[in-house]
């Protein structure tokens, strides 16, 4: 067995079979890193100790973190957890907090200390902790004392639960009360490049969450192949977005990669649409990472953003419709940056910069992966076909103990469960889930496609559409729309909504069904679940 740093070997045991794995690629020279590496040393010691531990690291309201003071809190932390907590390299840390400085810090901590970072969404209840405690075998917990019931019933029925402290506590039992006993100095354990460092649990748009393990290297990884080659930041931007950093998304874009070129990041609590727009004029962001939804609703209030600081703005976490690309660059003048990335593969593999995005198209491979459409047979698919999204790269799909990882690595691809079409440039451009895809009297019709077009309406806030059983065509497409204030759900409000997809897209495409709500299902990371609105209308006809 290769060397490992880790005591607690849960992980390591865990990993499915080499054979169910994917084909890694390394063929960039710096994803090439050393037998030994410990992701906090090169994302955080290294900016202090190569002379920049006085620069800003962190904000947020009423915050304003150094690096050297992000590394003399993770160092407290991670001597806590150690010193007086027991824990030891390789145990499961559950991190429990909405964006904020001290879960950057307990972060860092969990990774010094050699363990597993296991982050849960805010919102997640104490029936869904408990699956993510049991299956992960979380032995400590962080938390912010403002979510704590949650957890505490949570941990009443998980006895392997033994080490919880709270922080943003200002009691003596707070985790800062520990760390104010403990040094500012901590030895980084010396961790192998294919140690697990993080377990990340699916946002559950499919149904039941699939943990995800990700090694030292391949949090690395994702810092050196997308950020450079499509984002292009400097030490002087200012992150800031929505995603929580419990989502790979919000990890990556919020903390890993501002970290990565020396720049600062701005965490915020509160994400609605006039607090972001307000906070970029605070912070003088220059880098925004949101997913469509959120671009869609800010639009309307965006006009300070045009010349303001803002310079780059990231789309990921569901596709981006050309409808909202369009709405975005007119309210701002800026040029979304889209990508589709994946839990499985901790970040962005396709993508396109603000100079090459075409609108429809997500982009083309991020250098350092390679990726193919796929017909049924596992063959590639000529241009414009659509087929199956398969990637390979230096990041893939590693699923604790979960039979689902036989679907999704196949031939040593990984298969997103996404449909594309490559064009003749090398774009790819997104379909639909490949279980969302609807067919209706043969024709198959994208979900993405229809909302995309009833967007383009202006009575239509937001809008999801699935298939529907029908006697006749097989399936039918229906739509659940929310409308804009002011707007009535009419039978005449349908027939002006489906007369208007059928001029915009092909007319079969339209939906024969419209079903007015309030709000849609959505993840906490703001992907749509398409497959809850199945389960509210199945059995339709």
């Amino acid at each position: 067995m290769s060397y490992s740093a880790h005591i607690d070997t849960f992980t390591r045991d865990s990993l499915p079979p080499p054979e169910q794995q994917p084909e890694f690629l390394f063929e960039l020279p710096e994803l090439r890193f050393p037998e030994r590496l410990n992701c906090a040393t090169p994302l955080l010691d290294r900016q202090v100790a190569e002379g920049r531990g006085g620069r800003l690291c962190i904000q947020a309201p009423g915050v304003r973190w150094t690096y050297a003071d992000l590394q003399q809190r993770a160092n407290r932390i991670a001597n806590v957890l150690v010193g007086e907590l027991g824990l030891v390299p390789g145990n499961r840390v559950l991190l429990r907090a909405p964006n904020n400085p001290m879960l950057a810090a307990c972060w860092f901590a969990v990774m010094k200390a050699g363990a597993v970072a296991v982050a849960t969404m805010p919102l997640l209840r104490a029936k869904e902790l408990a699956h993510v405690i049991t299956k992960a075998r979380v032995s400590h917990a962080l938390c912010d004392a403002r979510l704590a019931d949650e957890l505490k019933s949570a941990a009443a029925q998980c006895p392997e639960l033994q080490h919880i402290r709270y922080f943003n506590d200002a009691t003596t039992t707070g985790l800062e009360a520990a760390m104010a006993t403990h040094s500012t100095e901590f030895c980084n354990v010396d961790t192998a490049l294919t140690d697990t460092c993080l377990l990340a649990f699916t946002s559950g748009t499919t149904g039941q969450p699939k943990g995800t393990m990700h090694f030292h290297r391949d949090v690395m990884a994702s810092c050196v192949c997308w950020p450079p080659h499509v984002l292009r930041p400097v030490a002087d931007d200012v992150f800031m977005g929505t995603p929580p950093l419990a989502f790979t998304f919000g990890l990556g874009g919020l903390l890993l990669f501002p970290l990565s070129v020396g720049a600062s990041t701005v965490l915020l609590e509160q994400g609605g649409p006039r607090d972001l727009v307000d906070a970029v004029a605070t912070y003088q962001a220059t880098i925004l990472f949101t997913a469509p939804t959120s671009y869609r609703a800010i639009a309307p209030l965006a006009a300070p953003l045009r010349g303001s600081s803002l310079r780059k703005c990231v789309s990921a976490g569901e596709a981006l419709p050309a409808a909202t690309r369009a709405l975005w660059k007119e309210a701002t003048g800026i040029e979304l940056i889209d990508g589709i990335g994946a839990t499985e593969l901790m970040h962005i593999f396709i993508s396109a910069d603000e100079a090459h995005a075409r609108p429809g198209a997500t982009g083309t491979v991020v250098p350092g992966y390679v990726a193919c459409v796929m017909d049924d047979d596992g063959r590639p698919s000529p241009p414009g076909r659509v087929g199956k999204l398969a990637v390979k790269g230096p990041t893939g799909c590693r699923y604790l103990a979960d039979e689902r990882q036989a679907s999704y690595v196949k031939d040593g691809w990984n298969y997103t469960g996404d449909a594309y079409t490559l064009d003749a440039d090398g774009y790819y451009r997104y379909h639909s889930r490949t279980d969302d895809m609807i067919i209706s009297a043969g024709y198959n019709i994208a979900g993405p496609e229809v909302e995309d077009a009833l967007l383009r309406h202006p009575r239509v806030a937001e809008c999801g559409v699935i298939g529907v059983a029908d006697d006749e065509r097989g399936q039918i497409v229906k739509a659940v729309v929310v409308l804009r204030p002011g707007s009535e759900p009419t039978a005449e409000t349908v027939k002006e909504l489906q007369d208007f997809v059928k001029q915009s897209i092909a007319p079969y495409k339209y939906p024969r069904s419209i079903e007015f709500a309030s709000a849609l299902p959505r993840t906490e990371t703001g992907k749509l679940q398409r497959f809850r609105l199945r389960q509210m209308f199945q059995g339709e006809h």
